[in-house]
This record gives structure tokens, C-alpha cells and sequence, in this order.
């Protein structure tokens, strides 16, 4: 195996016993064609260097004739071959960039969506186990520390190979003894790179979690910003936030001084390689070199060509050396995000299976709904959230699951509309007589709270229908009886709506999720506790809706209040996920 490989080997750091390598590469898969087109174009962009090299060399040759009376226009054709070889670098470099550029971006937004799908399921209820901060800041800041290792480290191993490859040959064709030097030198980048890196990856790791940690707690104190001024405990709040801020400064500088050592280490072998090489073109050009078998005679264009070349054989290795600190920021990061990406891991319906979120087609009669011994465990629970349930729900009928919190009613009809795929048992749809596999494409969801975004009301609303009119969303609003809702926002459909639907009352928002699911229009219903925390008032119209919008549509219903029994055809009580 040559030096070459073995540095790449020893880069690459992919070990068996470390998941989260194998990790990384699971995500980049998808963007692999453009950073390994970059690489190879980066890798032939030191063809330029060597043409650029060429050309100086020549040059100088042809200089010296001119002191003994040759034509200054013989320098011509070497300053064309020098723009050359400039002009060809800068394009393949240029190339390389935006093709690493590309790919980087492909492999970010992949992982952007399976971050915000594993949080908030398509058409069901919102992940409560994610805290806010921590998703906000895996999706934004612990994804873009991949960057760096998607546009410099992953395109390095193809850059090695060829560019270094492509330089060294250059060499070798003017002095084999020098091409031995620099390979010779070759194999102690890996040995100072692993020394340094032995606690990069801890370093960033712990960076990576303080910041998330001080973002958390800045969040929190932020919307508790009330209540801690109200109890004159604002300063001490204040005061804690610049103990972690301080605590995240110390270990930002601790990871900066390893970066900047292990640079500093890698141009310390190149400067002390390229003396060698100096050393010995000068020994040879003044006739002061004699030694067995090592050759002691070079042209002054040999010369200058090969010392100009041995940077440029060095230079994929310093960019690599440069983005190492990458590659431990990224695993860094990749530890991270897999405690969100794992935590429901294998209970969430792969996004593959998921049809697109358009609203299903109604068919003349609604669909059946079954679970056969339905059985689920939640990550980091001993009890199952349910045990062996099986349930049948006749098509267009009304099924009411009661039982106390905790008891696994979010978690049954999650399973009944598709969004979960269970350990055990089968959730069945039962369509035109056949059963088949229970699709989310098929079902609407109301929940309590109802879960609006930034925007208008009439961006809300659009989310169940995005091809609707104003007047298709005036027409929904008054077939469930919320005419008065639009009468008392005063913009109507163009009424603002903060965060979580700030600027609403929970009567209200509850009022807009049923007309979002009336505008969806699938077959199936499912309501998870769709009165919860409403005033009388807000439930006996949030009652009376539903019973319209219940009309010819087969209902799952998990509910506390006794208000809502009467519109179900068929009761079932759980209690610690087991059903009579």
C-alpha cells in the first residue's frame, strides 16, 4: 500500500465501533456525485499549477539566453503557457466549488426535512418530548456545522488522489530523487493529525452542547420574562445567563486553540520538507553534493520547476489539515442531531411510505378502520403505551376513547390514522371490502392546542387546501356555524397570526383547526382531546361543529369530556394502554 492510501486511511477515520461516521455518510449519500465531482475537479485543477510551473521554468531558461543575446520574444510563448496553466486552475477550482457547493446543499435540506418530519408528523400531533430550542437549534446551527465537512473534508480523499498523485508524477519526471523526498515526508501527516485530533471531537462535542444548552435557557427566561420580573428574581436569572455564556466563550477558545495547532503542526512538515528539497537543488546547482547513488547534477529549470511543484504537492494535505477541524465538528454535530433523528426511530412511519400532504380524494363511502393486537413502546418507557390492542371501527362510524392521561389515546389513534407504525399487530384501513395498510393520506387531525403558524389567517387555512378561494374559505367557515369568527378579527381572512397563533383565544384557534380539516376533506377524522381547556361557551360550538363536520366521515375521538360521548357510536376505556 502507498504512503498516499495510508494517509487516506488514516484521514478518513471511519472505525467500525463508531456509529456515527457511518452516520455521516448515511446523510451525504445524497448529495455524493456532486462532492465527488468536486473532488476530481479539484484534484485536476494542480494540472494548471504544473503547465503554470512548466512555463516558469521555461522561462528562466530562455531568460538566460536573452543575457547572452538571444530575442526578448522568446519569453512570450512561456508567459502564455504561465496564463495559462493560471487560467486553467481557476476554472477547475471554480468548478470544483460549485459543484461541492451543490452537493452540500442537497445533503442539507435532506436532513432540514427528516429533522422538522421526525418533529412535527404530517398531519398528526406535534412531537411533545422535542424542546424548542434544542430542534431549532439542530435544524439551523448543528446542520450547517456539516458544511465545512461536506465541501472541503469529503472532497479532500479524491483531491489527494489525484492532485497529489498528478503533482508528484510532475516531479519524478524531473528529478526522481526529489519525488522521493516529498513521499518520503508524506507519512508523518497522519501521526501529527492524530495526536492533535485525539480531543478535537470531545472539544467541539462539548461546545456544541453548551450552546444548545444557553439557547434553552435563553428561550425559557425569555418567555417566563414576566413571571421573573414579577418575583424580582430577573437579575439572579440575568446573572446565570452570564455564567453559561462565559462557560460557552472558554470552551469556543479551547476549540479554536486545537484548530489552530493542528494547522500549525502540518506547515511546520511542509516548511521543514521544502527546506530539504531547497537545500538539496542548491547542493546540487553549486557542484558541492557527492554522494552514492544520489544524483548530484540538475538543470536551473529542474530546479526552480520542482521547488515551485513541492508546495503544490503538500497543498491538498494543508486543505485537508485545514478541514479536519471539520470533520470533529461535524461528529460533533452528527451526535446531536441523531438524539433527535433516533428518538422516535422506529415508531414514526418512515417518510417514504407517507403519501404527498394534498388532501385524499373522497370516495362515495368512508374507509373502516382496524388494529390487530396493536402493541407500541415509546423510546425510554418499561410499560408499553399500548399493549395488544385490537380495535374495529365500522366505516363512517364513531369510535370515543376515553381513559386517564397517560393512558395511550394519543398514541392509538396516531397508529389508526398511519402516522405510527407499531411494534406489533397491524393498523388496517378497511376500503371497498379490502384491507389495506393505514395511510395518513386518508385521514384529517384536530388536536388540542391547535398548532397555527407565523402568517394570516388565510395562509392557515390554505395549509389543508392550498388551491382554494377566499370564497371556498367563506363557505367552510360558515358551514360549521364560525361565521361571527371572521366578523370579530378586524383584517377577516387577512388578520395576522403570531407564533402559535398569538392574537387568538384557544376557542378561536380551535374553531380554525376545524375548518382546516372540513377544507382537507379525507374520509377519516381524527380528534385528540378537541375541547380541552375551552371555556363552556368555546365547547358547546366546538360541539355543535363537530357534529357537523363528523357527517358522513368515520371518526376516531379520544376525549376526556362527557360532552362529547353522545357523538360516538362505540366507547372504549383505556387504561395504561390496555383496552377490556
Amino acid at each position: 500500500m502507498s504512503t498516499t492510501a495510508v494517509l487516506l486511511d488514516e484521514l478518513a477515520a471511519d472505525r467500525a465501533e463508531d456509529p456515527l461516521p457511518a452516520r455521516l455518510q448515511e446523510w451525504a449519500a445524497v448529495g455524493r456525485r456532486e462532492l465527488r465531482r468536486a473532488g476530481l475537479l479539484r484534484g485536476a485543477a494542480p494540472l494548471g499549477t504544473v503547465i503554470w510551473a512548466g512555463g516558469l521554468s521555461w522561462g528562466a531558461q530562455r531568460g538566460l539566453a536573452a543575457l547572452h543575446g538571444a530575442p526578448a520574444s522568446a519569453l512570450l510563448p512561456a508567459a502564455l503557457l504561465m496564463a495559462a496553466g493560471v487560467a486553467l486552475r481557476a476554472v477547475l477550482l471554480a468548478a470544483g466549488d460549485a459543484a461541492a457547493a451543490r452537493g452540500a446543499r442537497t445533503v442539507r435540506e435532506t436532513l432540514r426535512g427528516r429533522l422538522i418530519e421526525t418533529a412535527l408528523l404530517a398531519r398528526g400531533p406535534a412531537r411533545s418530548d422535542l424542546d424548542d430550542a434544542a430542534l431549532v437549534q439542530a435544524v439551523d446551527g448543528e446542520v450547517g456545522q456539516l458544511t465545512e465537512w461536506l465541501t472541503d473534508y469529503l472532497p479532500a480523499r479524491a483531491t489527494m488522489l489525484f492532485g497529489s498523485g498528478l503533482v508528484l508524477a510532475a516531479i519524478a519526471s524531473r528529478s526522481w530523487f526529489v519525488a522521493l523526498l516529498v513521499l518520503a515526508a508524506t507519512p508523518l501527516l497522519p501521526a501529527n493529525l492524530k495526536v492533535i485530533g485525539l480531543g478535537t471531537q470531545t472539544a467541539v462535542r462539548a461546545q456544541l452542547a453548551a450552546i444548545r444548552a444557553h439557547q434553552a435557557q435563553l428561550l425559557d427566561h425569555l418567555r417566563g420574562l414576566p413571571t421573573l420580573v414579577g418575583l424580582g428574581a430577573h437579575d439572579r436569572a440575568a446573572g446565570s445567563l452570564a455564567q453559561h455564556d462565559r462557560e460557552v466563550a472558554g470552551r469556543t477558545e479551547k476549540v479554536l486553540r486545537i484548530a489552530f495547532l493542528s494547522t500549525a503542526w502540518v506547515e511546520l512538515l511542509i516548511t521543514g520538507t521544502l527546506a530539504v528539497v531547497a537545500t538539496y537543488c542548491g547542493l546540487v546547482l553549486l557542484d558541492y553534493l557527492d554522494l552514492p547513488v544520489v544524483p548530484d547534477h540538475m538543470s536551473l529549470s529542474a530546479a526552480l520547476f520542482v521547488l515551485v511543484l513541492v508546495p503544490a504537492y503538500f497543498a491538498p494535505a494543508r486543505d485537508l489539515a485545514a478541514s479536519y477541524h471539520a470533520r470533529a465538528r461535524a461528529a460533533a454535530a452528527a451526535g446531536l442531531l441523531a438524539q433527535v433523528l433516533d428518538a422516535h426511530r422506529e415508531t414514526v412511519v418512515p417518510s417514504t411510505v407517507v403519501p404527498p400532504t394534498r388532501p385524499a380524494r373522497r370516495t362515495a363511502a368512508p374507509p373502516g378502520a382496524c388494529l390487530e393486537a396493536v402493541t407500541v413502546h415509546h423510546p425510554g418507557q418499561d410499560a408499553p403505551a399500548l399493549d395488544r390492542v385490537s380495535v374495529y371501527l365500522a366505516p363512517g362510524r364513531c369510535l370515543a376513547v376515553t381513559g386517564p392521561s397517560g393512558a395511550g389515546k394519543s398514541t392509538l389513534l396516531a397508529v389508526a390514522a398511519g402516522l405510527y407504525a407499531p411494534d406489533g399487530g397491524r393498523a388496517l384501513h378497511l376500503l371497498h371490502r379490502l384491507s389495506v395498510p393505514a395511510d395518513p393520506g386518508r385521514v384529517a387531525w384536530v388536536g388540542q392546542p391547535a398548532h397555527l403558524l407565523p402568517g394570516t389567517l388565510r395562509e392557515n387555512l390554505l395549509l389543508a387546501r392550498p388551491t382554494a378561494s377566499d370564497h371556498d374559505l367563506l363557505d367552510a367557515v360558515a358551514s360549521l356555524g364560525f361565521e361571527d369568527l371572521l366578523a370579530a378579527l378586524p383584517q377577516g381572512l387577512d388578520t395576522p397570526l403570531g407564533e402559535r397563533g398569538t392574537g387568538l383565544s384557544s376557542g378561536q384557534s380551535q374553531q380554525l383547526a376545524l375548518v382546516r380539516a372540513l377544507l382537507r376533506d379525507a374520509p377519516v377524522l381524527c380528534l385528540d382531546e378537541p375541547t380541552a381547556h375551552l371555556d363552556p361557551e368555546a365547547e358547546r360550538r366546538v360541539l355543535s361543529a363537530l357534529r357537523a363536520l363528523a357527517r358522513d366521515r368515520t371518526v376516531l375521538l379520544a376525549t376526556h369530556s362527557p360532552a362529547l360521548l353522545p357523538l360516538a357510536d362505540h366507547v372504549i376505556t383505556l387504561d395504561h394502554g390496555r383496552a377490556p
